[in-house]
């Protein structure tokens, strides 16, 4: 029932993410913050972060974006699927991934959040890149207001 649209629309807002991976026990899904640059999607990962030991053992991912707002009437899906791979911190992406949630300037970030869980500068950080192998798009967004006023 939906139709596609330009990923971009997503991937320029600062949405959560779900990352799925494999483990032996099953299937496993992280709420994740990610950064879209050169067509690959950017995700915080720590060397020993429990997705990471997953991609690790399992590269097969499947990432999940949802734009939802119920009462303008926007329900935008995009999923990529691929193999994902663990790559160092790179401090520059990484602040630029930050900016996205927290504030554009750096100086109104909360400290205690950078000295405790965003450590840029953390030898141990990771983060997960995905270069989607697949892509899916699916806009119903016209359940309130029919497809000529769907968004975007």
């Amino acid at each position: 029932m939906g139709v596609p649209f330009d990923p971009a629309a997503v991937l320029a807002l600062p949405l959560m993410a779900n990352l799925a991976t494999m483990s032996p026990d099953g299937p496993r899904n992280a709420p994740v913050w990610f950064a879209w640059e050169d067509d690959t999607l950017w995700m915080l990962g720590g060397a020993s972060g429990s997705s990471v030991r997953r991609i690790a053992a399992d590269p097969r991912v499947a990432v999940e974006i949802v734009h939802y707002d119920n009462a303008g009437g926007v329900l935008a899906h995009l999923g990529f699927r691929g193999r994902a791979e663990i790559v160092p911190m790179d401090p520059d992406r990484f602040r630029r991934l930050l900016a996205r949630y927290l504030d554009p300037d750096p100086a109104r970030w909360n400290p205690w959040f950078v000295e405790n869980v965003a450590r840029i500068d953390d030898p141990a950080g990771r983060m997960i890149r995905l270069a989607p192998e697949t892509t899916f798009t699916n806009n119903v967004s016209f359940f309130r207001t029919g497809p000529e006023l769907a968004w975007p």
